[in-house]
Protein backbone atom coordinates (compact mmCIF):
# COMPACT_ATOMS: atom_id res chain seq x y z
CA UNK A 1 0.00 0.00 0.00
CA UNK A 2 2.91 2.35 0.68
CA UNK A 3 3.98 1.87 -2.93
CA UNK A 4 0.51 2.85 -4.14
CA UNK A 5 0.66 5.98 -1.99
CA UNK A 6 4.06 6.97 -3.35
CA UNK A 7 2.99 6.36 -6.96
CA UNK A 8 -0.16 8.43 -6.37
CA UNK A 9 1.84 11.39 -5.02
CA UNK A 10 4.31 11.12 -7.91
CA UNK A 11 1.58 10.95 -10.58
CA UNK A 12 -0.23 13.93 -9.01
CA UNK A 13 2.98 15.97 -9.02
CA UNK A 14 4.19 15.00 -12.49
CA UNK A 15 0.82 15.65 -14.11
CA UNK A 16 0.63 19.09 -12.50
CA UNK A 17 4.24 19.91 -13.42
CA UNK A 18 3.74 18.72 -17.03
CA UNK A 19 2.26 22.01 -18.29
CA UNK A 20 4.87 24.15 -16.52
CA UNK A 21 7.99 22.09 -17.21
CA UNK A 22 7.17 20.94 -20.76
CA UNK A 23 4.68 23.44 -22.22
CA UNK A 24 5.55 22.40 -25.79
CA UNK A 25 4.71 18.76 -25.09
CA UNK A 26 1.44 19.84 -23.45
CA UNK A 27 0.60 21.96 -26.50
CA UNK A 28 1.43 19.02 -28.80
CA UNK A 29 -0.88 16.83 -26.77
CA UNK A 30 -3.69 19.36 -27.30
CA UNK A 31 -2.89 19.57 -31.03
CA UNK A 32 -2.90 15.79 -31.54
CA UNK A 33 -5.85 14.87 -29.34
CA UNK A 34 -7.80 18.09 -29.18
CA UNK A 35 -7.99 20.29 -26.08
CA UNK A 36 -11.03 18.52 -24.60
CA UNK A 37 -9.73 14.95 -24.88
CA UNK A 38 -6.28 16.05 -23.64
CA UNK A 39 -7.86 17.61 -20.56
CA UNK A 40 -9.86 14.40 -20.15
CA UNK A 41 -6.67 12.28 -20.08
CA UNK A 42 -5.12 14.63 -17.54
CA UNK A 43 -8.28 14.56 -15.42
CA UNK A 44 -8.33 10.74 -15.44
CA UNK A 45 -4.66 10.65 -14.38
CA UNK A 46 -5.33 13.11 -11.55
CA UNK A 47 -8.39 11.16 -10.41
CA UNK A 48 -6.37 7.92 -10.49
CA UNK A 49 -3.62 9.58 -8.43
CA UNK A 50 -6.18 10.74 -5.84
CA UNK A 51 -7.64 7.24 -5.57
CA UNK A 52 -4.13 5.79 -5.19
CA UNK A 53 -3.24 8.33 -2.50
CA UNK A 54 -6.45 7.73 -0.55
CA UNK A 55 -6.32 3.92 -0.66
CA UNK A 56 -2.54 3.83 -0.28
CA UNK A 57 -2.67 6.08 2.77
CA UNK A 58 -5.63 4.30 4.37
CA UNK A 59 -4.04 0.89 3.82
CA UNK A 60 -0.44 1.75 4.69
CA UNK A 61 1.16 0.18 7.72
CA UNK A 62 1.59 2.65 10.57
CA UNK A 63 5.33 3.14 10.96
CA UNK A 64 6.00 5.83 13.60
CA UNK A 65 8.66 8.39 12.70
CA UNK A 66 8.02 11.01 15.39
CA UNK A 67 5.49 11.57 18.16
CA UNK A 68 3.28 14.63 17.67
CA UNK A 69 3.07 16.96 20.66
CA UNK A 70 -0.05 16.65 22.79
CA UNK A 71 -2.82 19.09 22.03
CA UNK A 72 -1.73 19.74 18.43
CA UNK A 73 -5.20 18.77 17.25
CA UNK A 74 -6.45 22.20 18.28
CA UNK A 75 -3.78 23.96 16.21
CA UNK A 76 -4.53 21.55 13.36
CA UNK A 77 -8.20 22.59 13.45
CA UNK A 78 -7.33 26.29 13.41
CA UNK A 79 -4.94 25.79 10.49
CA UNK A 80 -7.56 23.77 8.65
CA UNK A 81 -9.99 26.68 8.89
CA UNK A 82 -7.27 28.88 7.36
CA UNK A 83 -6.62 26.24 4.66
CA UNK A 84 -10.30 26.05 3.71
CA UNK A 85 -10.55 29.85 3.49
CA UNK A 86 -7.40 30.00 1.34
CA UNK A 87 -8.77 27.26 -0.89
CA UNK A 88 -11.75 29.43 -1.80
CA UNK A 89 -9.98 32.80 -1.74
CA UNK A 90 -8.62 32.48 -5.27
CA UNK A 91 -12.13 32.18 -6.68
CA UNK A 92 -13.78 34.66 -4.34
CA UNK A 93 -15.00 38.01 -5.47
CA UNK A 94 -14.02 39.88 -2.32
CA UNK A 95 -11.00 41.71 -1.02
CA UNK A 96 -9.10 38.54 -0.03
CA UNK A 97 -8.49 37.48 -3.62
CA UNK A 98 -6.05 40.37 -4.05
CA UNK A 99 -3.98 39.55 -0.97
CA UNK A 100 -2.07 36.49 -2.18
CA UNK A 101 -0.83 35.19 -5.52
CA UNK A 102 -1.35 31.46 -4.93
CA UNK A 103 -4.09 31.00 -2.33
CA UNK A 104 -5.08 27.48 -3.44
CA UNK A 105 -1.49 26.24 -3.42
CA UNK A 106 -0.89 27.94 -0.06
CA UNK A 107 -4.00 26.14 1.14
CA UNK A 108 -2.32 22.84 0.25
CA UNK A 109 0.82 23.86 2.18
CA UNK A 110 -1.21 24.87 5.26
CA UNK A 111 -3.34 21.69 4.99
CA UNK A 112 -0.23 19.52 4.79
CA UNK A 113 1.54 21.31 7.63
CA UNK A 114 -1.55 21.06 9.84
CA UNK A 115 -1.75 17.32 9.27
CA UNK A 116 1.96 16.81 9.94
CA UNK A 117 1.41 18.41 13.36
CA UNK A 118 -0.88 15.53 14.34
CA UNK A 119 0.41 12.60 12.27
CA UNK A 120 3.96 11.40 12.79
CA UNK A 121 3.91 8.19 10.77
CA UNK A 122 5.78 7.39 7.55
CA UNK A 123 2.69 7.37 5.32
CA UNK A 124 1.70 10.82 6.59
CA UNK A 125 5.16 12.15 5.86
CA UNK A 126 4.92 10.80 2.32
CA UNK A 127 1.40 12.07 1.68
CA UNK A 128 1.39 15.42 3.43
CA UNK A 129 5.09 16.15 2.96
CA UNK A 130 4.83 15.19 -0.70
CA UNK A 131 1.80 17.40 -1.26
CA UNK A 132 3.46 20.35 0.50
CA UNK A 133 6.59 19.91 -1.64
CA UNK A 134 4.42 19.71 -4.78
CA UNK A 135 2.58 22.95 -3.87
CA UNK A 136 5.79 24.88 -3.12
CA UNK A 137 7.48 23.70 -6.34
CA UNK A 138 4.32 24.48 -8.32
CA UNK A 139 4.31 28.05 -6.96
CA UNK A 140 7.96 28.48 -7.94
CA UNK A 141 7.31 27.13 -11.45
CA UNK A 142 4.30 29.42 -11.95
CA UNK A 143 6.24 32.44 -10.71
CA UNK A 144 9.12 31.64 -13.07
CA UNK A 145 6.82 31.11 -16.06
CA UNK A 146 4.52 34.07 -15.50
CA UNK A 147 6.86 36.64 -13.97
CA UNK A 148 5.53 39.50 -11.88
CA UNK A 149 2.07 39.07 -10.41
CA UNK A 150 -0.67 41.40 -11.59
CA UNK A 151 -2.64 41.85 -8.38
CA UNK A 152 -6.38 41.70 -9.10
CA UNK A 153 -8.59 44.54 -8.01
CA UNK A 154 -10.11 43.84 -4.60
CA UNK A 155 -13.82 43.17 -4.68
CA UNK A 156 -16.52 44.20 -2.23
CA UNK A 157 -16.61 43.05 1.39
CA UNK A 158 -19.74 40.98 0.71
CA UNK A 159 -17.56 38.66 -1.41
CA UNK A 160 -15.40 37.96 1.64
CA UNK A 161 -18.46 37.37 3.83
CA UNK A 162 -19.75 34.86 1.27
CA UNK A 163 -16.33 33.18 1.21
CA UNK A 164 -16.31 32.86 5.02
CA UNK A 165 -19.82 31.39 5.10
CA UNK A 166 -19.01 28.85 2.37
CA UNK A 167 -15.71 28.04 4.11
CA UNK A 168 -17.54 27.38 7.38
CA UNK A 169 -19.89 24.95 5.62
CA UNK A 170 -16.98 23.20 3.88
CA UNK A 171 -15.11 22.93 7.20
CA UNK A 172 -18.16 21.34 8.86
CA UNK A 173 -18.39 18.82 5.98
CA UNK A 174 -14.68 17.99 6.33
CA UNK A 175 -15.10 17.50 10.08
CA UNK A 176 -18.13 15.28 9.47
CA UNK A 177 -16.17 13.11 7.04
CA UNK A 178 -13.28 12.79 9.51
CA UNK A 179 -15.67 11.78 12.32
CA UNK A 180 -17.38 9.29 9.98
CA UNK A 181 -13.94 7.79 9.21
CA UNK A 182 -13.25 7.49 12.95
CA UNK A 183 -10.89 10.46 13.38
CA UNK A 184 -12.60 13.02 15.58
CA UNK A 185 -10.62 16.26 15.08
CA UNK A 186 -11.84 17.76 18.33
CA UNK A 187 -10.01 15.42 20.70
CA UNK A 188 -7.00 17.73 20.89
CA UNK A 189 -4.60 14.95 20.04
CA UNK A 190 -4.60 11.80 17.96
CA UNK A 191 -3.56 8.24 18.77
Amino acid sequence: MMGMLIVGVVIWSVVHFFKRVTPDMRAQMDAKMGAGPARGVISVLLLASLVMMIFGYRGAEIIPVYTPMAGMGHLNNLLMIVAVILLGAGNSKGKMRSMMRHPMLMSAVVWAGAHLLVNGDQASLILFGGMAAWAVIQMLLINRAEGAWQRPEPGPLKGDIKLLVISAVVFVVIVGIHIWLGHNPFLGTYP
